[in-house]
């Protein structure tokens, strides 16, 4: 690990850095106090938090979820105790985190709050075509293809959405006009709500036939007017695909 922060500050980077270890790495745990005494001592900043919880709270959680402790046989009770051993010595100094009340929203809040980030919803606007197939992940999707479609134009049809022209056609029709106005309503309405409820990224997908034209503009044009208030990424996914 201490190869892998030297050449992350090399970068500016190590500040970005987080390490996620548990039982299943057990055979790098003896080492694991001296790799943190070296980083500190390089003056590296870390801090070490250890996730926490009742015996019968952890028991409930491997009930439910119908999973076998890493470390035990048949019983569940004798992997958690053989865990608390193997890791005592993490324990010692870290800041100790008991999961057993949490809600998933308290936790994530937790680790927010004392690890940062913007502060801001991440928002990925992603455009495209219904031909190629929908995306797999998304909160919010758009039909956009009863707008008037720019591929029968000729001047613009070996265009995509991101040109001025285009944009002009999709976006200033009547029926554009309306449809961005709207969803830019829905989208402010809504967008706080999913923060509220401590989700840290949002996809909102937007569609039309082929995904160079209609959901691009109307992509672009989402960028602009809620850019400045939510961090937005725009991904279009088939813009370079063709009709």
């Amino acid at each position: 690990m201490t190869e892998l922060v030297e050449a992350l500050a090399r970068d500016g980077q190590a500040d970005k850095l987080a390490v996620a270890i548990d039982s299943r790495q057990r055979r790098y745990l003896p080492t694991w106090g001296a790799e943190l005494a070296k980083l500190r001592g390089a003056g590296h900043r870390l801090e070490v938090m250890f996730l926490d919880a009742k015996d019968d709270v952890l028991l409930r959680r491997f009930s439910e979820t119908r999973r076998r402790h890493p470390l035990s046989g048949d019983e569940v009770s004798e992997g958690i105790r053989r865990d608390r051993e193997l890791l005592a010595e993490l324990r010692i100094g870290a800041a100790v985190v008991d999961t057993s009340n949490l809600t998933t929203h308290q936790f994530k809040a937790i680790i927010q709050d004392r690890y940062g980030g913007t502060g801001k919803l991440a928002v990925t606007l992603v455009s495209f075509g219904w031909k190629h197939g929908a995306p797999v992940e998304f909160n919010l999707v758009f039909d956009v293809r009863f707008l008037p479609n720019p591929y029968f134009e000729p001047t613009l049809t070996h265009k995509d959405g991101r040109d001025p022209d285009v944009a002009r056609f999709v976006c200033a029709s009547a029926d554009g006009l309306e449809l961005v106005e709207r969803v830019e309503s829905l989208l402010r309405f809504s967008l706080p709500q999913f923060q509220q409820e401590g989700k840290l990224y949002v996809t909102v997908a937007v569609g039309c036939t082929g995904g160079r034209h209609r959901s691009v503009a109307i992509v672009e044009e989402l960028r602009r007017r809620l850019g400045g208030d939510w961090d937005i990424l725009v991904r279009h996914r088939d813009v370079d695909r063709g009709e």
